[in-house]
């Protein structure tokens, strides 16, 4: 047996451990946050729950965070000089 065979989804009235989108034996998906109960399909009474998806909330929007995102003139920001005590007098002013 493999071992998605011994794994046994929640049922209903069961905790909800983690926050995500929760689908049941006839596919009707719901958001579930920690805390919560697995609730009973109307037509199927108790039934079995199982992860979809898991939630995250950080990028609520989609978008990737701006500070993560590399940026062209990181390299040139380096070389740039940061003190006057840096400058090369070349007698040529």
């Amino acid at each position: 047996m493999t071992e998605n065979e011994h794994k046994m989804n929640p049922i209903s009235r069961e905790r909800v451990e983690v926050d995500g989108i929760y689908a049941n034996e006839w596919g009707r998906e719901e958001v579930l946050h920690r805390g919560q109960t697995f609730p009973s399909d109307p037509q199927l009474g108790a039934s079995e729950w199982e992860l979809q998806q898991y939630l995250f909330d950080n990028h609520h929007t989609g978008g990737t965070d701006q500070r993560l995102i590399a940026k062209s003139d990181d390299a040139e920001q380096q070389s740039k000089q940061t003190s006057p005590r840096k400058h090369m007098d070349r007698g040529d002013k």
